[in-house]
């Protein structure tokens, strides 16, 4: 059979071997006619598509032990929002993505420690959170990751001469109410890197770069579905234009300052400081899953 716009899907399609995985067929299968049908719609040039491969192939280039530029490729395009949309908790808190300063290990800390390392007050805020069921119960014992950048706008990772390691991250367990609770610095927005092929990417779009100031928060309990996501600070810059599409009505946290000295005796720190108060709520896992 010869190989035309007409019969090229089939003839890719029918090279897959009869044995193959189900789902690996399935979703092979699915993206040779996808990506087919967009070769036939736009008609690029052997140049435009040697220019495509030039880009995939930096990007991979520029990935390494602390960066992940495939996933930030995969985050600007909306992907990576899409994917979580779709897979998503059915009535707990709302997923986003994962980022791409998701790098390292989160150092183990205890209820109400500091995961600002920076500063010798131990940060000016404090994040009070509660996992819960989908019942309103809490949970104990659950395991909350956090990490974020600073109030300048940068992770550890990105610091490594100016930052320690771990500064802005913390692995945490619930109490008994299911609660967890740190004191650390209100966020900072920033714009994802653009040094390397997706920052050229957004420029040449005309997009800008810039993520509204959150926390990354990935929660974990015994017989739930893990949950990753953003905490968004209320009122940030960007908050209705995230580069990576991923900001929710329902993840927006006001960050109130609080002058109150029974309010901040009762967190244990000197005020004024900021406070920011959420519930993490858990979907039931799915049997068999």
């Amino acid at each position: 059979m010869d190989f035309t716009e007409d019969t090229a899907v089939t003839a890719v399609k029918d090279s897959i071997a009869p044995g193959t995985d189900p789902r690996v067929a399935e979703l092979v299968g699915g993206l040779v006619e996808h990506l087919h049908a967009y070769v036939r719609e736009v008609r690029p040039t052997v140049e435009e598509w040697n220019t495509a491969i030039g880009f995939l192939t930096a990007v991979g280039q520029k990935c390494d032990d602390t960066r992940q530029e495939f996933v930030l490729l995969s985050d600007v395009l909306g992907v990576s929002m899409l994917v979580e949309t779709i897979n998503g908790q059915e009535t707990g808190t709302e997923s986003t993505v994962l980022g791409p300063f998701h790098m390292t290990e989160s150092p183990r800390r205890e209820i109400g420690d500091t995961i600002d390392l920076m500063s010798d007050g131990g940060g000016d805020c404090v994040m009070d959170l509660r996992v819960l069921d989908a019942a309103g119960t809490p949970l104990p014992g659950a395991e909350v990751d956090i990490w974020q950048c600073t109030a300048d706008g940068f992770y550890d990772v990105q610091q490594p001469d100016v930052q320690p390691p771990g500064n802005g991250r913390g692995l945490f367990r619930s109490d008994d109410d299911g609660r967890v609770r740190f004191r650390t610095v209100v966020p900072s927005h920033y714009p994802v890197p653009t040094d390397g092929p997706v920052g050229g990417l957004l420029g040449a779009l005309g997009r800008h770069a810039y993520r509204p100031a959150h926390v990354h928060v990935i929660a974990r309990a015994e017989g739930h579905r893990e949950l990753t996501t953003h905490l968004f600070v209320a009122g940030s810059s960007y908050i209705d234009s995230d580069a990576v599409f991923a900001v929710k009505k329902s993840l927006v946290v006001d960050f109130e300052r609080v002058e109150a000295p029974e309010v901040a005796a009762r967190y244990g720190v000197e005020g004024p400081f900021r406070l920011a108060r959420y519930d993490v709520v858990l979907d039931a896992a799915t049997p068999g899953a």
